[in-house]
């Protein structure tokens, strides 16, 4: 059973994700793995892409993960 905790956690892990992919504004995913996986497996983060992705927010092209969400080619800047 999931705990409210633990969706709790794993929608604060995906929005980092997210967060850090928007910052960036593209960034080969291999190197975004290489940064998270000392917290997490390559199976979660494959997940998490899938979800970003999934939501319209990233896009993928050569293994790159670009944003795509709000504020997309502003670096973070609204």
């Amino acid at each position: 059973m999931t705990t409210p905790q633990q969706i709790s956690a794993a929608l604060a892990i995906t929005a980092a994700v997210g967060d850090a992919i928007r910052e960036l504004g593209s960034v080969p995913s291999g190197m975004l793995y290489v940064r998270v996986m000392d917290r997490m497996t390559i199976e979660v983060f494959t997940k998490i892409i899938d979800a970003l992705k999934g939501a319209g927010l990233v896009t993928e092209s050569r293994d790159v993960l670009t944003w795509a969400g709000p504020w997309a080619g502003a670096k973070g800047k609204q």
